[in-house]
């Protein structure tokens, strides 16, 4: 697979103290991100992990380094709007993303920008209300929508650009389960079905464990980069990092203490029951 985003000593920084000091945020990174994979990021506050995402999608430029999205580098301002199709972005408050009155208007908002004629946007809102599975719900106005719903309807809004790639910042942070629930599984369709590669941002350790591939932020350095069996089974070290790790992975961790000889790469309660029965 080839890589869809790739930074190269990526650095970044804030002035802090009135210009007088500098706050490093992201420190030297180098990351390869290949195109159809689900990537999840995660750390504790302020490890740099939205700042991370934010130059993925040209909302910030490095310092120092370079970060290109299929060959772009974000620094050439010519290349923005290229950029920005191809890795179309979602934030925290879908309320915040949502410009229209009506749903369908405010999913051909993006592709009325980009000066798609009519017929193809029809096409685009269309598909893409389809896609997270919205369309029956086109002419709501947004505000009737429930919390997931909204966010649902924010990602069809970017699916109508038609991105190669989808960066998520802790997109399901300010909804309830049941629309934690319904934006994952929107993900999750959306990767597998449609090819799109995606980035989440997350604080959730149960929405990082259905990804491809976990990177873990702290200090605005990668602490920890692999699958998530790979990541999860260093439960020490994450939670030095003050990181969770799922239930399910804690238990085992706990069992493993107590002198259960059982695998440390158990994530889910599927694995955990299979386990258990084999033990028996």
């Amino acid at each position: 697979m080839e890589n869809i985003i790739k930074t190269e000593d990526l650095t970044f920084s804030y002035d802090v103290d009135n210009g007088n000091d500098k706050k490093i945020v992201l420190n030297s990174l180098n990351i390869e991100l290949k195109a159809g994979q689900f990537i999840a990021i995660i750390g504790h506050n302020g490890s740099g992990k939205s700042t991370l995402a934010k130059h993925f999608n040209a909302l910030l430029i490095p310092n120092e380094g370079n970060v290109f999205v299929k060959g772009m580098n974000t620094k050439d301002s010519s290349h923005l709007w290229d950029i920005r199709q191809t890795a179309g972005m979602v934030f925290q408050n879908p309320d915040n993303q949502l410009v229209a009155t009506i749903v369908e208007e405010d999913v051909a908002f993006g592709p009325e920008n980009l000066g798609i004629e009519p017929k193809e946007i029809r096409k685009r809102v269309d598909h893409a209300l389809e896609a997270v599975d919205m369309a029956k719900f086109k002419d709501y106005a947004p505000h009737m929508l429930s919390g997931g719903q909204k966010q649902r309807i924010a990602i069809a809004g970017i699916i109508a650009m038609r991105p190669e790639c989808i960066v998520l910042d802790e997109p399901t942070a300010m909804l309830d389960p049941m629309g934690r629930k319904e934006v994952i599984n929107t993900i999750l369709k959306l990767n597998k079905d449609d090819g799109i590669t995606i980035i989440l941002i997350t604080h959730f350790m149960e929405e990082a464990v259905l990804a491809d591939r976990v990177i873990v932020m702290d200090e605005g350095n990668i602490a920890l980069d692999g699958t998530p069996k790979e990541v999860f089974r260093e439960v020490t070290k994450l939670k030095r990092l003050g990181l969770d790790v799922p239930q399910v992975t804690e238990l085992a961790f706990k069992l493993r203490q107590d002198g259960i000889d059982i695998p440390t790469e158990i994530l889910t309660v599927d694995e955990m029951v299979r386990f258990i029965c084999q033990y028996k």
